[in-house]
């Protein structure tokens, strides 16, 4: 996968020590190009379940839109790296929007890549306005890492694209608390201010975010931006990844000290995604 990072990015980088997490999660590694055992090019199986251009289905009643193979910055432990940056075509000439017209039985879009918010703000509204005119769509969501690797996107203008078609839900992409700056809080302000709810996503990620204090500075931080941590994943099995793959054990063992100790809105579901492909699973805590 080719390196992608901001300038913003860039600037926390500099302050952080050489082994720091958030290098880690940002820069590449050589470890990157050993595969281990049990690891996937393509870990959720998505391009057997595309159905349309960009237009993969995995649930019977929700489907994933990649708007974009782009982000701001590409995180080393991308399930997606395969594509990244790439102009890779997808096997399938059908149009995502006809195809969506046509399966009434589809109720929910999630519109990902890469990041769709690092398109222009006529091809965002675009793609909201041909979503919107689907009558049976009810939900859309917009995963998103752009208020923390890139919050000077979320723009007024921007903001006011997203207002107009409610209901729009953002799943945001925060890892580590070094993330969450005073520009982050400012984007995710704007966004909350114009009534976006806002959840979070979070990888398990080894020697990064895998302990108690770090989640728990992570979550209560979020919180305070008026972010719900949502999902703490567990790391898919994306080839090269192994260096930065936490264990379900580890997760377990968080969550659980987390009970009682903060309040519960700061503790996410665990969850995974099996190899190959179909519906998230939750992982017992």
């Amino acid at each position: 996968m080719p390196l992608a990072i901001t300038p913003y990015v860039m600037s926390l980088l500099a302050l952080a020590p050489p082994d720091s997490p958030l290098r880690r999660t940002y820069l590449p590694d050589t470890r990157e190009g050993c595969v281990s055992p049990g690891e996937f090019r393509d870990p959720l199986g998505e391009e057997a379940h595309e159905v349309a251009n960009g237009l993969i289905q995995s649930y019977p009643h929700k489907v994933l839109l990649l708007a974009t193979r782009d982000c701001a910055c590409f995180c080393r432990f991308c399930t997606r790296a395969r594509t990244t940056g790439t102009t890779k075509c997808y096997n399938s000439r059908a149009d995502p929007f006809w195809w969506l017209e046509r399966r009434v039985e589809i109720r929910d879009v999630l519109v990902s890549g890469g990041d769709p918010l690092t398109l222009g703000d006529a091809e965002v509204e675009r793609i909201l306005r041909k979503l919107r005119a689907i009558p049976h769509l009810q939900l859309i969501r917009i995963g998103t890492k752009a208020p923390a690797s890139l919050p000077q996107r979320i723009t007024p203008a921007l903001v006011k694209i997203l207002k107009r078609y409610p209901p729009l839900w953002l799943s945001l992409h925060f890892t580590h608390p070094a993330e969450l700056t005073p520009r982050a809080a400012t984007a995710c302000a704007r966004l909350r201010d114009a009534g976006l709810p806002l959840m979070n996503q979070t990888v398990l990620l080894r020697g990064i975010n895998d302990d108690l204090d770090t989640l728990r500075e992570l979550n209560e931080g979020l919180l305070r931006m008026g972010v719900k941590p949502y999902y703490l994943h567990q790391g898919d099995l994306a080839a090269g990844t192994a260096h930065l793959r936490s264990t379900p054990a580890k997760g377990r063992a968080i969550l659980r000290a987390m009970a009682g100790t903060v309040s519960g809105y700061a503790i996410p579901l665990f969850m995974r995604d099996p190899p190959g492909g179909g519906a998230k699973t939750q992982l017992p805590v």
